[in-house]
């Protein structure tokens, strides 16, 4: 083999050997990126998931909440009418 041969032989073999340490980085900077997104996706549906449950909790409170004014305004109604003698309490008399 000569010289020429040899420096040609040693050239293709850096070349292959650097093609593959760039294969093998690019490999890993895909995963690390395909991780990233993961991750993203997954905080992104547990905000999501977070949010609806703060909306079902705070539509459970409204509704409890209108129902005790609801309650308290008929309460109200009835010891006026009953003040008046117009409520259920005077109907027998």
């Amino acid at each position: 083999m000569s010289t020429g041969d040899k420096a040609a032989f040693h050239a293709g073999e850096a070349k292959g050997q650097t093609q593959e340490k760039t294969d093998n980085l690019f490999g890993k900077a895909s995963n690390a990126a395909s991780g990233a997104k993961d991750k993203t996706a997954e905080t992104a549906q547990a905000a999501k998931d977070h949010a609806v449950e703060g909306k079902d909790n705070a539509g459970g409170f409204l509704q409890q909440t209108g129902e005790k004014v609801k309650n308290a305004a008929q309460g109200t109604t009835d010891a006026v009418k009953n003040t008046l003698g117009i409520g259920e309490e005077n109907k027998g008399n």
